[in-house]
Parts: C-alpha cells; sequence; structure tokens
C-alpha cells in the first residue's frame, strides 16, 4: 500500500479532525481551495494521547523532512521528533496547547532519524478537538525550516 493510503487508514477519522479542528480553532483553514492535506506544501504531524504519544500522521512533506517511511511514523513517540535536551521544552509547549488549544507561533530543534537537526519556525500546534470538544491527540503543521550544522 502506498505511504498515503496506508497513513490515512491508520489516521481513520482523526485524519479529517486534523483540517476541522485547526480551522474551528484557529478560525483560519489550514489548506488552501484544492490542496490536499497529503501534497501540502508545508509539513503536517500528528500524534495521539497516549502516555508516550505516537504519530498516526505524517503528510510527505514531514515524512521527507524527518527521512522516514509511512511504517516507521506510526510507530515513533513524537517525543523522539526533537532532542534531548529540547524534550523539556516540547513537553512544556504541548501542555500549553492542552490547556489553549492552539499556538501559532513555535520554534524549536527537531531532528531526523538519519540524526540531521532543523530548525522549525512559526509551527501552528493545536488540539485535534471534535465539535463537542474531545481532544483526540495535537498536530503541527509548518512550512518554514532551516538545516544547522
Amino acid at each position: 500500500m502506498d505511504p498515503e493510503h496506508f497513513l490515512a487508514d491508520h489516521a481513520g477519522p482523526r485524519l479529517a479532525l486534523i483540517v476541522e479542528s485547526h480551522a474551528r480553532l484557529t478560525g483560519r483553514p489550514l489548506l488552501g481551495e484544492g490542496e490536499a492535506l497529503w501534497s501540502a506544501p508545508f509539513a503536517v504531524l500528528a500524534h495521539g494521547l497516549e502516555a508516550d504519544p505516537i504519530f498516526f500522521y505524517g503528510n510527505r512533506q514531514a515524512l521527507q523532512l524527518f527521512e522516514v517511511s509511512a511504517e516507521n511514523l506510526v510507530r515513533m513517540a513524537s517525543r523522539l521528533s526533537a532532542e534531548a535536551p529540547g524534550r523539556a521544552e516540547r513537553a512544556r509547549l504541548l501542555d500549553q496547547v492542552a490547556r489553549r488549544g492552539f499556538i501559532d507561533d513555535y520554534a524549536g530543534v527537531r531532528v531526523a532519524t538519519s540524526g540531521r537537526r532543523f530548525r522549525i519556525e512559526q509551527a501552528t500546534v493545536w488540539n485535534l478537538a471534535d465539535a463537542s470538544g474531545q481532544v483526540h491527540g495535537q498536530a503541527a503543521a509548518f512550512a518554514s525550516w532551516t538545516p544547522l550544522g
């Protein structure tokens, strides 16, 4: 199965929630007209609510940036996308998102599975909250990143 369909099947109804909850919480659409989540020109990642949250979705740009296959992404703890020194800051960020619903000015260093480091900027991170307010995870989207030496 190709990565797009594998991840869509794995995400199930949470896939639509990525787009819907972003619009509901931020007041802005995630995608432009005719744009698809999988092929968007920015990275999108989402993780569930496990004690150590696991990614359940990443679009094509995210898979390329983090140098990971779809099959390995859905087994990966989202904390592993940050270097160990940055994990405490990342945990504070996720706690703030949990309380406020979203933030749209996050920046931080991330690491690909190869160990290559890059800094993301102007990331939006939001709760995957359904219409009744029940949270099903969190997602992030960002179009700006800089490779680090």
